[in-house]
């Protein structure tokens, strides 16, 4: 209770900083008050244990946390809006001073894009503002009309690394002083004339362990640029934004890669945003231009690609596709809860208050046979069965019961159950009673008719 109670404390006492841009001092206070907090609650275990008393937390409380909580991350997406409709995905933190706390950016990711359209936070017309600007972005590839994790860049070169502008040199008295004495404790000139820090120096501690090293002769020197120095050391290695593979490897989710997983994490999220337009009466223009984000994103996946595009199978699951080969590291990855997640909701099956719902407002016409043929499936005992079906219609199992789309001149729904009776349904929605029966596979329904407006 003394951890949360500490928390609330701190974000709602610093809540009138949220009505404006959050100044690098109130980012410092607000960032001592939660981790004081913490911290305090961590020494209590340590020291003390878990005491095993419960206390009670009212209703009201956790309201309030939420509620104060929300805000902040209100505040946050708002604040990492980009110029382009895109957002921010990390801030990067630099300790200034004992007092402030300033933040930068990491380039842009396709996992920030994510995050935010799925947070529920945007409006549909915000939604489409940002899928615009992502598909005018670094991140699209062309090549395979989808998405890569992070911009591509051009590495430098090795003998491009560690390179101190000469310019940094002839400012520095003490780096001047070290290459005339031919110390090279802290940096070496090259047969070319270049500067580079010892090649030993793993990070800035390195650097300022070897400047604390050096001769008396130097220490005054060593007083007046230390600090300097180790800011040019941080502009040239800049360690803080080094994100591991991403932004080193040629492959394995690396530099130009598509990582299909969080594709479809982008598609089903678009999808969400399409429902989300829909349900609250947008615009037939937002919802159309959402919609073909949608449809666009879903071709780039593969499933349709020729497999000299796709470089592989298309309908075999793959991690990655690197920018200078086919699809990679075959397997199945997590994406598939995405991709089945999506396609339900292309369907418009919904489960809603303990009722089946059909609304396939996403589902394109395309989908619907041009001529009559058969559906095979596995019903509920392990029997292979058959279903036929018409013109304009398509089927699907849900729980392993046959659901046939129609295309009609009226919506409604009629289930045939086993033992031949009919029940018809004037709503797109069944009643709890089937719906139950369906959910628990009890085997009384044998299949669904949905009839669809055209």
């Amino acid at each position: 209770m003394a951890f949360f109670n500490a928390s609330v404390s701190t974000l709602q006492a610093n809540a009138n900083i949220l009505s404006a841009k959050i100044s690098n001092k109130d980012r410092k206070t607000v960032l001592d008050g939660l981790g004081k907090a913490g911290s305090n609650y961590r020494e209590t275990i340590y020291n003390k244990g878990f005491s095993g008393e419960k206390e009670t937390l009212s209703l009201d409380d956790v309201s309030s946390f939420i509620e104060v909580t929300k805000s902040y991350l209100e505040h946050s997406i708002d604040a990492n809006k980009r110029s382009d409709n895109m957002y921010h995905a990390y801030n990067l933190m630099t300790v200034e001073n004992d007092e402030e706390v300033s933040i930068s950016y990491l380039p842009e990711m396709l996992e920030g894009q994510v995050a935010v359209l799925s947070s529920g936070y945007l409006s549909p017309t915000q939604a489409l503002q940002l899928l615009d600007g992502l598909k005018h972005s670094a991140l699209f590839r062309e090549d395979q009309y989808s998405y890569i994790l992070y911009p591509n860049k051009e590495l430098p070169r090795f003998d491009k690394k560690n390179t101190m502008p000469s310019e940094k040199v002839a400012q520095s008295k003490l780096l001047k002083k070290l290459v005339a004495n031919g110390n090279k404790q802290v940096i070496e000139q090259d047969i070319k004339g270049n500067y580079h820090f010892n090649s030993n120096f793993n990070n800035a501690k390195s650097l300022s362990e070897a400047l604390n090293n050096l001769d008396e002769a130097y220490e005054t020197l060593v007083i007046d640029e230390k600090e300097n120095l180790l800011q040019i050391f941080e502009d040239i290695f800049d360690h803080k934004s080094f994100t591991g593979r991403s932004g080193t490897f040629f492959g394995y989710e690396g530099l130009g890669s598509i990582y299909w997983h969080m594709v479809s994490k982008l598609l089903l999220a678009v999808q969400e945003n399409c429902w989300l337009a829909i349900n609250t009466n947008e615009t037939p223009e937002v919802i159309g231009k959402l919609l073909d984000h949608y449809y666009e994103i879903n071709a780039g996946i593969g499933v349709h690609k020729s497999p000299e595009l796709y470089g592989a199978f298309p309908t075999d699951p793959y991690s990655h596709t690197p920018a200078t080969k086919g699809a990679q590291q075959p397997g199945m990855t997590g994406q598939v809860k995405e991709d089945i997640l999506s396609r339900f909701g292309e369907l418009g099956v919904f489960v809603n208050n303990g009722k089946l719902c059909f609304k396939p407002s996403l589902l394109q016409t395309k989908e619907f046979l041009q001529t009559a043929s058969t559906f095979s499936f596995t019903n509920l005992n392990k029997e292979k069965q058959t279903i036929a079906l018409q013109e304009n219609s398509l089927c699907f199992t849900y729980c392993q019961v046959p659901v046939v789309y129609t295309l009609s001149n009226n919506e409604k729904i009629e289930v045939v159950f086993n033992n031949n009776k009919h029940m018809e349904f004037n709503e797109m929605h069944l009643n709890v009673e089937v719906s139950k029966s369906i959910f628990e596979r009890k085997g009384d329904v044998n299949h669904i008719i949905v009839s669809i407006k055209k």
